[in-house]
């Protein structure tokens, strides 16, 4: 199972395109084969981030992997389309923003460093949905689940603090959230262990958050499952997993779908298989059929002798696709119907079709030059005996 792209370029949902690059970039450095000769773990890595990058940096393939993940990208695989390019890596400037991205250097090189005061996003949550068949192909309009979640304090509104009391400036970091340490002859920053990065402590907590800002609820979720979903789809709600700390982002919430399967329809991607039994006269002699599909009856039209194990593809009859462009087709697999019971009469016409079938035909003579009669493998050798014939004359 492939793993989330965020989750590869170590970035945040919500990340904008220059901190996508970054990431990208810094890992490209560390994985790069040149720099891990016959580390099969290393280049497996990096290919991984050549290809989170690619349909990250991309809006039309970011825009659809947020919204159904993997299955989104219509299973074409993420990476196609994108080449890694060394040449972008040359830069001076570059190779010491990724090797100290966040410390001194990387401040002066375009490194990220988290800001005083900044809030925390919240985390993202998952949710594992089992739907019918038929709410997976035809959606459904309005569903709601109830969701385990840290929400926002009512008591302090998030700050964390006592009524009356306000969030202080850390005295170890100066409100900065860093403090600087040292490594070797290198001066580096790193997140202050009294506040945890954030520039600020809560000298009087919350009593009913304990200075957190947020409390566990339950809360009732509403959203819309948009038709063609299949197991393991993820849909994204925007906002909807836990509270951000401190004024941060929410998360979002994943809804992951699990499809019951159907007794009738086999599915394949957005293609449908099933069985239709038909009478063996018509087989023999052909004629309409009556069909029942997902979207009501249809008809097909047998011509005479059509085998018993043949497929027919009815066009557009199979599940909608979930970025547009229609449905997938349904295929009939023919199977002869037998009946369970006959009575007297039936068996008797049935035994008089079958010694009639048995019962050899006329089969009409031909000369032969020799005299001779040509049988059924005769006639289908003939033109070869001939030819030896003739060479002996």
């Amino acid at each position: 199972m492939k793993r989330d792209y965020y989750d590869v370029l170590g970035v945040s949902k919500t990340a904008p395109l220059d901190d996508i690059k970054k990431a990208y970039r810094k890992l490209a450095m560390q994985l790069h084969p040149d720099q891990n000769p016959g580390d099969k773990a290393a280049e497996e890595k990096f290919k991984e981030a050549a290809e989170a990058y690619s349909v990250l940096s991309d809006t039309d393939k970011r825009r659809a992997y947020d919204q159904f993940g993997h299955a989104g990208l219509g299973g074409a695989g993420g990476g196609q389309g994108f080449q890694f390019d060394p040449r972008q890596f040359t830069d001076f400037e570059d190779i010491l923003g990724s090797f100290f991205g966040g410390g001194v250097f990387g401040d002066f090189f375009g490194g990220q460093r988290r800001r005083p005061g900044q809030g925390e996003p919240g985390s993202d949550l998952q949710v594992n949905l089992r739907l019918s068949f038929r709410d997976a192909v035809f959606g459904v309009e309005a569903r709601e689940i109830e969701v385990p979640r840290l929400e926002s304090c009512d008591t302090c509104s998030g700050s964390g603090c006592e009524k009356g009391s306000h969030p202080e400036s850390c005295g170890q970091c100066g409100g900065r959230g860093q403090v600087a340490v040292r490594q070797g002859f290198l001066q580096m920053l790193a997140t202050c262990p009294r506040c945890s990065g954030r520039g600020q402590v809560i000298p009087k907590p919350c009593r009913s958050c304990l200075g957190e800002g947020r409390v566990q609820r339950r809360s009732k979720v509403s959203f819309k499952i948009p038709a063609g979903v299949d197991r393991g789809t993820r849909l994204r709600l925007t906002g909807q997993g836990e509270s951000g700390r401190g004024g941060g982002e929410a998360g979002d919430l994943y809804i992951v779908f699990d499809v019951e399967q159907d007794a009738r329809y086999e599915r394949d991607g957005f293609d449908l298989h099933t069985k239709l039994e038909v009478p063996w006269p018509t087989l023999v002699l052909g004629g309409a059929v009556k069909v029942d599909t997902l979207y009501g009856q249809d008809e097909i039209k047998l011509a005479q002798a059509t085998p018993g194990d043949k497929v027919i593809k009815l066009v557009n009859a199979g599940i909608p696709r979930l970025r547009g462009g229609g449905r997938g087709d349904l295929y009939l697999h023919l199977r002869v119907q037998v009946p369970a019971k006959l009575t007297s009469i039936q068996k008797d016409l049935v035994k008089q079709v079958a010694e009639a079938l048995a019962e050899p035909g006329p089969v009409p003579e031909a000369e032969d030059p020799a005299g001779e009669e040509e049988g059924f493998l005769a006639k289908v050798f003939g033109s070869a005996d001939k030819g030896k014939k003739k060479k002996k004359k």
